[in-house]
């Protein structure tokens, strides 16, 4: 089985109230749990705001350390799961569930080299 990478991409900006969040939570956790039912799911995480992140770049013996993320845009990469799946249109069938969930939010799907 190959695995995939299933990335979720937010807008910048505070998280939506409890009130829209809850509910998404808990169909991002029942999607979870028909991924390790069907032997799909590999690992799952949200990460903390692109504010959060350093970035290392070496040029030869210098180090280059920055605060913040790598690219500045309007999205950002809010979490991803990764999956196992016997082809490009299985990943993409539970990309749909998960873009259904997230909605509007996009959703990219990109296999893992091998």
């Amino acid at each position: 089985m190959k695995q995939y990478l299933l990335s979720i991409y937010q807008p910048d900006g505070p998280a939506p109230g409890p009130e829209i969040l809850d509910p998404i939570m808990k169909n991002l956790a029942d999607l979870n749990d028909e991924l390790r039912a069907a032997g799909a799911w590999v690992f799952s995480a949200g990460l903390h705001p692109p504010e959060s992140a350093t970035v290392l770049r070496a040029d030869g013996d210098e180090l280059l350390m920055t605060d913040g993320p790598f690219t500045e845009g309007k999205e950002h990469l809010g979490g991803f799961t990764v999956i196992q799946a016997g082809d490009l249109d299985e990943a993409l069938g539970w990309a749909r569930k998960l873009a259904r969930i997230l909605q509007p939010l996009s959703i990219e799907v990109r296999p893992f080299a091998e």
